[in-house]
């Protein structure tokens, strides 16, 4: 365990001189993993190299460069992320998708099931709702519904990925689906799993917009 817990949001040195990023000397905080935590990133080294790990994270890093186009000249043209995960299943010779969406996003799915199928790949596309399986089924009740008094199906992100794993998809897409149950498809999927856009209905799905109004329309979410 170590002495200093890592707290890489929390270091202060600027990205050109910072010991992660620097082939110089470079300088990090008391807690910078990259020199405490010397012994795992050796570990990470070696996964990269197994067989079943080295072409994917390979594919991935050549990936995030080509997501800059012209970017031997600046200012970079970058893409969106639709075009790389595109792009990258290509790379990985991928020609099967899955895409676990959230009934909410139902026309999103729509459209993007629509786009990879245009772009050649087979789609298998699965709700959230799959099996109309009610709340009260698994424990959950009624006070704990969003419509309480009514008949809601619960999300199933296991019967999601394990339905895509019956099919065979080669690479599953995220799109939408609340929290915790993104977690427990991933755990279930048997392909690797990549993530289009997480669910935040308040911003429209993109969750990063409080932090950049921390200081004035989203202040409150600082206070206990």
């Amino acid at each position: 365990m170590s002495i200093e817990k890592a707290s890489c949001a929390d270091c202060t040195v600027s990205p050109a001189k910072r010991k992660c990023m620097s082939d110089q000397i470079g300088a990090g905080p008391s807690f910078c993993p990259t020199e405490k935590n010397v012994n795992e990133v050796e570990d990470a080294l070696k996964k990269y190299r197994l067989s079943d790990n080295k072409s994917f994270y390979q594919q991935s890093i050549i990936q995030e460069g080509s997501g800059y186009e012209n970017r031997r000249h600046k200012p970079y043209a970058v893409k969106t992320r639709i075009q790389e995960i595109m792009e990258f299943a290509r790379r990985m010779e991928y020609r099967t998708m899955g895409l676990a969406f959230c009934s909410g996003l139902r026309k999103e799915a729509a459209s993007f099931s629509d786009l990879l199928e245009r772009e050649g790949f087979e789609v298998i596309s699965v709700i959230c709702k799959v099996g109309c399986v009610p709340k009260e089924k698994v424990g959950i009740q009624d006070d704990d519904k969003v419509s309480i008094g009514k008949f809601e199906s619960t999300c199933n992100p296991f019967a999601q990925a394990g339905i895509m794993n019956e099919e065979g998809t080669q690479f599953n897409i995220l799109l939408g689906l609340c929290v915790g149950h993104d977690s427990l498809f991933i755990k279930e999927s048997k392909a690797p799993v990549t993530i289009l856009a997480v669910k935040d209905r308040v911003t429209g799905h993109n969750p990063l917009a409080p932090l950049y109004t921390l200081d004035s329309y989203y202040q409150r979410l600082k206070k206990k």
